[in-house]
């Protein structure tokens, strides 16, 4: 049995959770959500949690039953609490501003970059090098930051670019570190 899927899903209040044939809604105070779920795999509500099973024991059952169960649990606290990602702009005269419901990034390239959201994300902006990805969606939010990231992503030799709010750019020695031996 998988480790993660057997745990249940606590419902917060205020979350609505509806089981189709083949599709899981959840409602709740941010939105609402819909994932549709694979033959072999079964989805019951009891009193107030989300129970994730599999009808049998093949490969492919096993492979899905964890993964159901935890896009179903982010679903849950994305509709109840919602998700976000915190960019930084590090570099000499790169900066971002809001323009309407987009942003406009200016990161050294002789043209302005526009990001504008899809449906369900807010793009929000700090100062003028932090960038707030938020939305009820955890993977369309991880894919708009990736998104706004690549735009230019940290130079390994002067950790100028685009960052996560906590990740780390190990820097490469240059040339002259290299030439000193």
């Amino acid at each position: 049995m998988s480790r993660i899927g057997r745990q249940p899903i606590d419902i917060p209040s205020g979350v609505q959770v509806k089981v189709g044939n083949s599709e899981v809604l959840v409602d709740g105070p941010k939105g609402s959500l819909s994932q549709g779920i694979v033959g072999g795999i079964g989805v019951e509500i009891r009193e107030s949690s989300v129970i994730v099973t599999r009808e049998s024991e093949n490969r492919n059952n096993r492979s899905l039953h964890g993964l159901t169960r935890t896009l179903i649990s982010n679903m849950i606290v994305g509709v109840s609490e919602g998700f976000q990602k915190t960019l930084d702009i590090v570099g000499v005269g790169y900066r971002v501003q809001q323009s309407g419901e987009g942003v406009t990034v200016n990161v050294g390239y002789s043209h302005l970059v526009e990001v504008h959201p899809v449906e369900g994300i807010t793009l929000e902006v700090e100062g003028n090098n932090r960038i707030h990805v938020k939305g009820t969606d955890k993977q369309l939010v991880g894919e708009i930051a990736a998104r706004i990231k690549r735009i230019r992503k940290p130079n390994v030799y002067t950790g100028k670019g685009i960052r996560y709010l906590d990740e780390q750019v190990r820097l490469k020695p240059g040339k002259s570190a290299a030439r000193s031996r």
